[in-house]
Parts: structure tokens; sequence; C-alpha cells
């Protein structure tokens, strides 16, 4: 009977510790379409579907009942806090771009900068912080840094 007691105690003490472990690390997750800010802005009435497949990739939804809207669409999660959702709308006649709608591009540029680095070959890192502003002017400067 006393060998029992340590080791549920053990036990117990082990299976909250596993739960902490839940509340302590959550990550960000990204889901959708990823779209660059540049290819975006290169959106423009006239473009063919083709060329907006090569620009964008292609789209996360396309309606059986209507194959002149195309809806690309991304979802944000970060470390568990509220879902940021963020679509982009394309309208065609026929085979032609006419209008683009939606708030994919909601982020001020600042913003995008600030989450690249996390993405980029500095996330994570073992560099001193003067190696991470030489990598850093190397890619300003259209190096590829490595």
């Amino acid at each position: 009977m006393r060998k029992i007691i340590p080791v549920v105690l053990l036990a117990s003490a082990s299976v909250l510790m596993l739960g902490a472990c839940n509340a302590i690390y959550r990550p960000d997750v990204q889901q959708g379409n990823l779209l660059i800010g540049k290819n975006v802005s290169e959106l423009k009435p006239g473009l063919t579907k083709q060329q907006v497949v090569a620009l964008l990739g292609t789209p996360s939804l396309i309606s059986p009942f209507n194959q002149n809207q195309w809806n690309y669409v991304a979802t944000l999660q970060r470390r568990g806090g509220a879902l940021k959702e963020r679509t982009l709308t394309l309208y065609f006649d026929n085979d032609t771009l006419v209008r683009t709608d939606g708030n994919f591009m909601q982020e001020t540029p600042q913003d995008l900068l600030q989450e690249s680095h996390k993405y980029g070959p500095l996330y994570p890192t073992n560099l001193t912080k003067e190696q991470q502003k030489e990598l850093e002017k190397k890619q300003q400067q259209g190096g590829d840094g490595g």
C-alpha cells in the first residue's frame, strides 16, 4: 500500500505537467492560400484565368455554379488567439478578369515585414546580432544571404 501512493502521486504529477505543456506553447496556424502582396498588386482587369493562376496559384474555391468567380481564402490563428480570415474574390467575364474584391491585403507594409522575419532564414537563429544585421543588409541589397 505504501508503494502505491508514491506511484499514484508521481503519475498524477506527470499528467498535470504534460497537460500544462499544452497551455505553454501553441503554434501559429496558417491555412489556405498564402498570397504574396506583390503578386496581388499585379492583378488588373484584362488578365486571363491562366495569367491569374501563374500569379497567385490555384484558388481555394471555384463554385461549380459560377465558374466566373474565384475565391482565395486564408485563415491565421496566432498562438490559439482569435481566428483571422482573409479573402480575395476575383470576378471574370468568360476568361477575362473584370474586378477583385476582398480584405486579403489589409496589413500594413510594417506588419508584413515583421511577419516575414519570422519565416525567413533568421528564424530560428543562432547568429549574433551583428551577423543578423549583416545578413539583413545583404537581403535588402538583393543578395541571397547564403
